[in-house]
């Protein structure tokens, strides 16, 4: 299994798909399944009916999955860019390709 490129917390941009161009900020990664949810984007409805729990029912939208493939870390200028890992002081951190800058704090 390949190092974790995309973790939570980091801005992407998609790059295929109904939501092409959205950015958004990684909710949740799901690196064993290779899938990422993130803010805003890919956007399912679902029709529940009524239960003691949530009387009310309805549409309930919720952000789906994403394909890890489908998005790409977001350079300062809004650009998408891959990663790649460097060891800089004994530690291992992420770098953005295009720019050369560091991802990890």
């Amino acid at each position: 299994m390949a190092a974790a490129r995309i973790k939570k917390g980091d801005k992407v941009i998609v790059l295929s798909g109904k939501d092409k161009g959205k950015t958004g900020t990684v909710t949740l990664a799901m690196p064993k399944d290779g899938k990422v949810v993130v803010e805003g984007v890919n956007i399912a409805t679902r029709h529940t009916k009524p239960t003691q729990g949530d009387p009310q029912g309805g549409l309930k939208k919720t952000p789906a999955p994403l394909h890890i493939s489908k998005v790409a870390h977001v350079t300062a200028d809004g650009k998408p860019t891959r990663v790649r890992f460097e060891t800089q002081d004994g530690k291992k951190v992420r770098v953005a390709v295009k720019t050369g800058d560091k991802i990890d704090g």
